[in-house]
């Protein structure tokens, strides 16, 4: 799939826009020049001028490309397939991640991942839980990151 660069920017401009509104109501920390907004205010930036540049260079095309233009693999049923099974398994993982977990959802994704990317049905199971232990304790333990434990919050370690 190709996107026409005009639209590509155009996108992004909206994104740094909608950051740049989104932190001006982040609070000061007294006493220090550089706060909480900071950061993001200048990727915002930087992402606004590449998004300038971007719609510059996509109207300034010759001959005008359309707009979007799909790509080989949505007209394949395998690629489209699994394309589907992503944002299904993404969608979830939003919805109920909360509720049951980052443990059981991860474990129920890769596993939906693996049988659609016809990984052999003995290895789906082990390597799926492994890797799920594996990222759980490199971002709950290493980095420190809040992941939702949902129903098993009384077996949490």
């Amino acid at each position: 799939m190709k996107i026409h660069d005009a639209l590509s920017g155009a996108l992004l401009l909206l994104l740094a826009v909608a950051v740049l509104v989104h932190v001006a109501d982040f609070p000061s920390i007294p006493g220090q020049n550089i706060g909480p907004a900071a950061f993001p205010r200048l990727i915002a930036a930087l992402l606004l001028v590449c998004a300038v540049l971007l719609i510059f260079k996509g109207v300034r095309t010759q001959p005008r490309p359309p707009l979007i233009e799909w790509g080989a693999w949505m007209r394949s049923r395998i690629h489209l397939r699994n394309f589907l099974i992503t944002l299904g398994c993404l969608l979830f993982y939003i919805l109920a991640s909360d509720r049951l977990g980052f443990l059981i959802c991860a474990f129920a994704i890769l596993a939906v991942m693996f049988w659609a990317l016809q990984v052999r049905a003995r290895l789906i199971v082990p390597v799926a839980l492994g890797v799920t232990l594996l990222i759980h304790t490199v971002f709950y333990k290493g980095l420190r990151v809040p992941l939702p434990w949902g129903i098993l919050l009384p077996l949490q370690w």
